[in-house]
């Protein structure tokens, strides 16, 4: 084992470069370039999980981007935190400039939380600390940004890794919720899920069922163990006419007319002003627009 002075070594003047190994240099101009150097653009998994917000991404998985998150995540080089946060910061500013006007209150950063095991054998949250990262980029730019840790595992969930994407959806269906006292906060922004790393959704379109369920005045977040399934319960534009809603014109939403309640409406783009973002997302995500 590294002796403790090593590892602090390390964090100040770091070994090599995250993305290609260039020595003594945290992120070198080549692999900076792979990160942050495009565009963000929208990205769509295919299959599309139902429920998942607009998601924007600042680079393809792959390669130095790739390598660079991965040495983030698993290796600790924390260092990388800053650049992997600027690009993030990138694809928020995307996200919400594809939206329009972002609207009052502050610009929420929510987090999809990594696992609880997952969290204490790598000894950070990966996509935490990139969020407060992305928030300093965005309050240096002059967009006011904060990031909210509102989301919660409600149980333990598989490892995903050798999950296809219906497997991932049944894996986390119900798995997240938003930590008490959190509710009315998020009522006071404009929300933007982030992650590091998008590929078949599954995880965007969860954390979104959980926030919706609890941003709606009156509507409890039921998730696992309710007779109504998380996805069914939240994601109204793609389960509604089942269950007697009615059309409310263009853009396929749905109103829900049950009595008691207030309204709630949902579209495929995501009516109700939410979006998501992530630093990289599976190439075959950038093939398919449908703007």
């Amino acid at each position: 084992m590294r002796d403790w002075w090593q590892d602090l070594t390390d964090l100040v003047l770091p070994a090599e470069c995250g993305g290609c190994g260039r020595p003594r240099t945290v992120l070198c101009a080549r692999c900076r370039t792979a990160l942050g150097g495009a565009v963000p653009c929208r990205v769509r998994p295919v299959p599309e999980p139902p429920g998942l917000p607009s998601v924007h991404a600042a680079a393809r998985y792959a390669d130095e981007v790739r390598a660079t998150l991965l040495a983030h995540k698993e290796r600790g080089a924390l260092a990388l935190s800053r650049p992997l946060g600027a690009a993030l910061a990138g694809a928020v500013r995307a996200g919400l400039g594809a939206a329009g006007a972002p609207g009052a209150g502050p610009v929420l950063l929510v987090p999809v939380p990594s696992a609880r095991r997952a969290v204490r054998a790598r000894g950070h949250d990966p996509a935490r600390r990139i969020a407060y990262a992305a928030a300093g980029e965005l309050r240096r730019a002059g967009v006011p940004a904060r990031v909210l840790p509102a989301l919660r595992q409600r149980r333990r969930v598989a490892d995903q890794s050798e999950l296809g994407a219906r497997q991932r959806l049944a894996n986390l269906a119900g798995a997240l919720t938003v930590a008490p006292g959190c509710g009315r906060l998020l009522a006071q922004g404009r929300v933007v899920l982030v992650d590091d790393l998008m590929t078949t959704g599954a995880s965007l379109a969860e954390a979104a069922r959980a926030v919706r369920a609890r941003r709606w005045a009156g509507t409890p977040d039921r998730g696992a163990g309710s007779s109504i399934s998380g996805p069914a319960f939240v994601y109204r534009g793609e389960t509604g006419e089942g269950r007697g809603e009615q059309r409310s014109g263009p853009g396929q939403q749905w109103a829900d007319r049950r009595p008691g309640r207030p309204s709630a409406v949902v579209d495929e783009e995501g009516a109700d002003g939410m979006c998501a973002a992530v630093v990289a997302a599976s190439p075959d995500a950038f093939g398919i627009s449908r703007n």
